[in-house]
């Protein structure tokens, strides 16, 4: 990326993080000079100068900007490790926040108390990859896990991986013999193998088709199958839970394409 497009995005998620638009200038603004007055902000980062002195006093609340009370003013910026720190912290605090506060929200209880069984839908990455997270630190007896697309082993999915008690059985598949040998040294405890679903791709298969993303099953009761969009690379999945639920079965049977028999999901 140049320069402008690495100032444009940082302006942006700093805008994402709670900032507003001439508080982002500024601050971006600010990291480019050792120090600036308000006149030479306002040149720099095309804000109106009577507009300077009030972002400037916004980024001194939050801790972001230090300032010299001479003639003129002059404004600093913090270190790039203190401010990205500060950020974090109010980030995780209002996250926290968010956590409590819906935590104390009264439930309405639906009087339907039917047993129906259903098919849920998610999509992004970082939610798929958090819904795969949350259902392996909830096994109990097996985690069989297939990874289509290398993309997928991440440091977060290997730590949780990693984090499994030694009383759960782990079981990760891969479609590839090069990804099981890196599945193997990342997660060394796990039981690995090639899986049988590479049909699943197709034998005409092109870079413009949609790949299979993961396969989890957990403790034969929960499933998640995904796949990834080649035009996008935007994952979505499908979700189901329930021993009897036959989105389950199905995927156990599809899933058993490549294990061990001993450690066929149907027997």
């Amino acid at each position: 990326m140049d320069t402008d497009t690495n100032k444009e995005e940082a302006i942006e998620v700093l805008q994402q993080l709670g900032l507003k638009e001439y508080e982002a200038r500024c601050f971006v603004g600010l990291t480019r000079l050792n120090t600036g007055t308000a006149k030479k902000l306002s040149e720099l980062t095309e804000v109106p100068r009577t507009r300077i002195y009030d972002a400037i006093r916004v980024l001194e609340a939050q801790g972001l900007v230090e300032i010299q009370h001479s003639s003129p003013q002059q404004f600093r910026a913090v270190s790039l490790d203190e401010a990205t720190a500060t950020l974090r912290d109010q980030y995780e605090e209002r996250v926290d926040r968010l956590h409590d506060a819906l935590t104390t929200v009264e439930t309405i209880d639906d009087d339907d108390e039917s047993s129906i069984q259903e098919v849920w839908t998610l999509s992004g990455q970082d939610a798929i990859e958090n819904r795969t997270e949350q259902l392996i630190e909830a096994a109990s007896d097996e985690i069989v896990l297939v990874i289509g697309d290398e993309s997928l082993l991440t440091a977060d999915l290997v730590e949780t991986l990693t984090g499994v008690d030694d009383d759960i059985e782990v079981i990760v598949g891969a479609l590839t013999p090069s990804l099981q040998a890196e599945i193997q040294a990342a997660v060394p405890a796990a039981t690995t193998f090639v899986s049988g679903l590479e049909w699943l791709h197709g034998e005409t298969d092109t870079e413009d088709d949609t790949s299979i993303g993961r396969l989890l099953l957990v403790d034969r009761a929960s499933i998640l199958v995904s796949s990834i969009r080649p035009e996008s690379k935007d994952e979505q999945a499908v979700f189901g839970e329930g021993f009897g639920n036959g989105f389950v079965v199905i995927a156990r049977r599809l899933m058993a394409q490549g294990l061990l028999p001993i450690r066929d999901p149907n027997t």
